[in-house]
């Protein structure tokens, strides 16, 4: 099992100093084509440098092969995406700026699914890769609706889409009960995918921000529906479910 854990972990940070090299490469080439300040190309370094050494975080207790998978590998190019889109975040809301977000977007919202379906494929899901899908499909979201924002697609209401999640995580801190297992559910996948779909088509410059700002008011309505079924499931259930340690 030693053994194991240590060709998991050499592969796993193979991979992503390829994935962070990658992520600087493009970053820089983005600069020069879109003529950006440097800061962006900062910014994009400071954020891969800071989501590495995370990935790498407890990867061996819920990863149980012994090397990363091609479903790792997918979401990591997901997270590289997600960090090229954030280091725009200030850069200001330019149509080509804009337009390469929706292009990068895109990208990143059509290869959600396939990390999925990949680890199933392989025989290699596990805990780990599901919450390594989670994490990055928040940080999309978020991400997003901070460019919608920026772009001028909606008032800063559209921030609640990124940060509702989060606000649910800190809130998990202060009554244990929200921390408990949720059952599965298509609603709940439905919606997330609604909400980064949303958020892609409505960066986009051929959409005028008063239908932009009306996709992202349905969107987010659906979002807190579905977080409040959530929060009232966990609430019914607060005696009967062991909490997660």
């Amino acid at each position: 099992m030693q053994v194991e854990a240590q060709q998991l972990m050499g592969d796993a940070t193979r991979s992503i100093l390829a994935a962070a090299v990658l992520g600087v490469a493009i970053s820089w080439i983005a600069s020069a084509a879109l003529d950006l300040h440097l800061h962006y190309l900062f910014r994009t370094v400071a954020l891969l440098c800071m989501g590495a050494p995370l990935l790498l975080w407890r990867l061996a207790a819920y990863h149980p092969f012994n090397r990363l998978g091609i479903a790792n590998r997918i979401t990591l190019a997901r997270g590289v995406l997600a960090a090229l889109l954030a280091g725009l975040i200030g850069s200001g809301s330019e149509p080509r700026l804009q337009a390469a977000a929706f292009c990068v977007a895109m990208i990143a919202s059509a290869l959600d699914g396939i990390d999925g379906w990949s680890a199933r494929r392989t025989g290699m899901s596990s805990s780990y890769g599901a919450r390594f899908d989670m994490e990055t499909d928040a940080l999309l979201i978020l991400v997003l609706s901070v460019l919608a924002w920026q772009f001028d697609k909606a008032g800063a209401w559209v921030l609640g889409s990124g940060l509702l999640r989060y606000a649910f995580v800190t809130a998990s801190w202060l009554f244990p009960w929200l921390q408990r297992p949720l059952p599965p559910s298509w609603r709940r996948k439905t919606v997330a995918a609604i909400q980064t779909v949303t958020l892609v088509i409505v960066i986009a410059t051929f959409v005028p921000t008063i239908v932009s700002a009306g996709l992202c008011a349905v969107s987010l309505t659906l979002l807190v529906w579905s977080f409040a079924l959530d929060i009232a499931w966990l609430k019914r259930h607060a005696s009967a479910v062991p909490a997660v340690s």
